[in-house]
């Protein structure tokens, strides 16, 4: 079988000084998908959105990455005084890019962000700044190596996460100040963090639509059990 093209979401980054303009996207996240297997291709934020369809039909599947904060316009909130940087073009490009995936049953992978973008796009709704919203003893922003586990959290029986990842206590690393906070309808929670963040969830409906809060690319060289997220996801498309 042919290696196949997956799709990698990326943020925009600001000219500054006597720099221009560009796109960024951790390079990890272009390894973890070489190392399943497969081709990255690092996405355009294109403002022309008769694209989409055809960006989409040349992909056999999509990875929605970390990055900024979802703008609350999409799910009807003012901005929190916490808010943190917002790219409104990745936003207004991601957004319907992954219900068109949906539509098509595209698989998808959603990372940290990624998955709330995938909630947001599918009609849930996000706690802005957990620190205030959802206060815990837990640190969802960690302190030490991004590659580093920082809690644990709980994947539940009979998800495709399980069947992926084994079900029960699952040890994670954590780099986000957002969550879902409303779940879209159709979706199944698959992982709680012991505070109970949704720390993952999956679309029944579709052959593969998987969302993890935690970062799988950071640990997946060294933990068996994130690097199958991504030869499962391979295998799916």
């Amino acid at each position: 079988m042919p290696r196949r093209l997956i799709g990698v979401t990326a943020a925009n980054v600001a000219a500054q000084d006597h720099s221009v303009r560009r796109l960024a996207c951790n390079l990890v996240y272009l390894e973890a998908i070489e190392r399943a297997g497969g081709i990255p291709v690092v996405l355009p934020n294109t403002t022309d959105h008769d694209l989409l369809p055809r960006i989409l039909g040349t992909l056999d599947g999509l990875l929605v990455t970390g990055g900024a904060d979802v703008s609350p316009a999409y799910y009807g909130q003012a901005p929190h005084p916490a808010l943190g940087d917002v790219d409104t073009c990745r936003d207004a490009m991601e957004i319907p890019l992954v219900r068109s995936a949906i539509q098509e049953d595209v698989p998808l992978l959603a990372i940290c962000r990624g998955m709330q973008v995938l909630n947001v796009a599918m009609g849930g709704t996000l706690y802005q700044h957990l620190p205030e919203q959802r206060p815990s003893p837990i640190h969802h922003v960690q302190s030490g190596p991004r590659s580093a586990f920082s809690h644990t959290v709980e994947v539940a029986e009979e998800t495709l996460l399980a069947d992926i990842v084994g079900s029960g206590e699952m040890h994670v690393n954590s780099l986000h100040h957002q969550a879902v906070c409303q779940p879209a309808e159709g979706f199944t929670i698959t992982a709680l963090a012991p505070d109970g963040i949704i720390e993952g969830m999956e679309r029944p409906q579709n052959r593969f639509v998987v969302a993890v809060q935690f970062h799988p690319e950071e640990t997946s060289v060294h933990d068996d059990r994130t690097r199958r997220l991504f030869t499962t996801f391979l295998e799916a498309t």
